[in-house]
């Protein structure tokens, strides 16, 4: 068990560098943070001034401006995450084909899980930095509020963020061990997570086939966590997403060593 984890965090310090060193990464950290901050003072100037104006007609309170303003903003950033984590798994394995050293990995004592789960867990530790300074401006924001915004809501919200990350860099990252074409494994990954987003409105249709559409929803269960609700089936089914990325990234590498055995 040792060796497993020593091996699970080696990778993972390697992979997690290589995003550091990269330019692209940083590319994508300044549109990411520049799209966030322009969102967020937008929302923050709109919703404040419909509370001002609702305040004007005799309606004080009738909205909550920092809630509002939550939603909106972790509304928008899931939006925006599905452009972007699919650049960031592109490469999680497509690169390693390229290179021609995927085949060292497929035949390495190291198990094709914890490859997979020392990628997974490197991609996502670098989606996750580029959340928390978020965090910050918004702590300010909301601070400021009266009564301030709940601080387990905004975490929980926030949380659901990096687990909706979680579920698609998971899915990506097998995408991305099928071919050898970095856009290519981007284009497939993108088709994926709309198929996958578009879901909650097929959970609209009447009878099982609306209810099974609702329960795959990642939007839906995205949604209830950053509503500040905790539910059960919302976790299970991002870990089963996250699960299932896994897995099938590690059934796809071994197919690749018996195809070059």
């Amino acid at each position: 068990m040792r060796v497993i984890l020593a091996n699970i965090l080696a990778i993972y310090r390697r992979e997690l560098q290589s995003y550091f060193a990269s330019p692209l990464a940083y590319v994508i950290a300044g549109v990411f943070w520049l799209l966030a901050g322009v969102f967020f003072v937008f929302f923050l100037s709109v919703i404040t001034q419909q509370a001002a104006n609702a305040d004007a007609q005799g309606y004080p309170g009738s909205i909550d401006v920092p809630y509002q303003l939550l939603q909106s903003f972790l509304g928008v950033m899931s939006f925006i995450a599905l452009f972007i984590l699919p650049i960031l798994s592109m490469g999680l394995y497509a690169e390693e084909r390229k290179r021609g050293t995927l085949e060292l990995l497929a035949t390495s004592p190291v198990t094709n899980w914890a490859v997979a789960i020392a990628k997974l867990l490197a991609v996502l530790t670098f989606f996750a930095t580029l959340v928390l300074p978020l965090l910050i401006y918004e702590a300010i924001a909301y601070s400021a509020s009266n009564p301030p915004l709940s601080i387990p809501v905004v975490l929980l919200g926030h949380a659901g963020l990096i687990l909706l990350a979680a579920a698609v860099l998971s899915l990506g990252m097998f995408i991305s061990s099928l071919t050898d074409s970095t856009i290519l494994a981007a284009v497939c990954t993108f088709g994926l997570v709309l198929l996958l987003w578009i879901m909650d409105s097929l959970a609209r249709l009447s009878g099982p086939l609306g209810a099974v559409f609702g329960h795959l929803s990642l939007l839906k269960h995205y949604n209830n966590l950053s509503q500040g609700i905790v539910d059960s089936s919302s976790l299970i089914l991002f870990a089963s997403y996250i699960i299932l990325g896994i897995f099938l990234t590690a059934q796809s590498v071994d197919a690749f060593r018996f195809q070059r055995s």
